[in-house]
């Protein structure tokens, strides 16, 4: 594992902001670290990357405690900082060298990932004249320039428009590609849907998720199918209720009743059926729903 999360306790004063919480990130995946605002996220990371000192439990990263793995992990905070003087090119190789990469190959990197991000017209501006976006997206060049081999991403997409949405979201399943471990954390629970193989959400400290996202969402999902056809026959076999969606039908059924059963008796009524699907749940959905459930 790469990292490794056991009974994490952590206390400011009376409050407990994070409260016996283990997990483990497998090698090469992207993981959603998932939660409502104040659930213990930021804190968890922070004790990962060695910033803050947890009260109890222990914390590995690439097999070492968290202060020995330090410069093998990159961190895009969700509360941004970079030096707003500095030009953009230079404030990226000066953070690959303060991780232990050598300017010339620091230069080079950083030169290749503005680029590929679309700042490279920009590497000798300062920071200052960038956009809001293009700060996230420099923000987020500057978390992996020193190439480490895990990369906390606390609202990465944070500021972007639609098209740099895609840029970040390319580059961070490339770096997937290449091997990397990836901790992501974001309330965009679309994109989780898109790039995590493996999810924690947490509340109040303490995990109420914890798995594959596959298996979660169908552990969660309705017994419903969703439908495009012209309109559902009144005399389906096992129907409880039927709603429109989008142009489509979630139609609910009895415990009793398969999917296939219903697909088959459409057709036997020679409904023109365009699509059919076990009615998926969306992850925000699962997320108010454990929320809940916990508090």
């Amino acid at each position: 594992m790469v990292i490794q999360v056991q009974d994490l306790v952590k206390r400011y004063g009376n409050v407990v902001a994070v409260d016996g919480l283990s997990f483990e990130v497998q090698e090469g995946e992207i993981f959603g670290l998932l939660g409502p605002n104040g659930a213990g996220k930021t804190t968890t990371i922070r004790v990962i990357m060695d910033i803050i000192q947890p009260d109890h439990g222990t914390v590995k990263v690439l097999g070492l405690p968290p202060n020995r793995a330090k410069d093998r992990v990159g961190y895009l905070p969700e509360e941004r900082g970079l030096y707003r003087n500095l030009k953009v090119l230079e404030t990226l190789v000066y953070l690959a060298e303060l991780k232990g990469r050598p300017r010339d190959v620091a230069r080079q990197r950083a030169q290749a990932l503005l680029e590929q991000v679309a700042l490279d017209d920009w590497a000798e501006r300062r920071v200052r004249d960038l956009s809001r976006g293009m700060q996230q997206r420099l923000q987020f060049i500057a978390s992996i320039v020193h190439d480490p081999a895990v990369i906390f991403l606390d609202e990465p997409f944070q500021g972007l428009d639609p098209v740099n949405v895609e840029r970040i979201k390319g580059l961070i399943d490339a770096l997937c590609a290449a091997g990397k471990t990836i901790v992501l954390s974001t309330h965009q629970m679309n994109m989780v849907e898109a790039l995590c193989d493996r999810i924690v959400l947490i509340n109040r400290g303490r995990a109420v998720l914890y798995g594959v996202l596959a298996e979660i969402k169908a552990a969660y999902a309705p017994h419903a199918i969703r439908i495009h056809v012209p309109a559902v026959p009144p005399d389906l076999p096992g129907v409880l209720a039927v709603e429109r969606d989008d142009g489509a039908f979630v139609v609910t059924l009895a415990e009793e009743v398969r999917p296939q059963d219903v697909l088959r008796a459409l057709l036997e009524r020679d409904v023109d059926v365009r699509a059919f699907e076990v009615a998926p749940v969306p992850l925000e959905d699962i997320f108010v729903a454990a929320v809940s459930e916990e508090a």
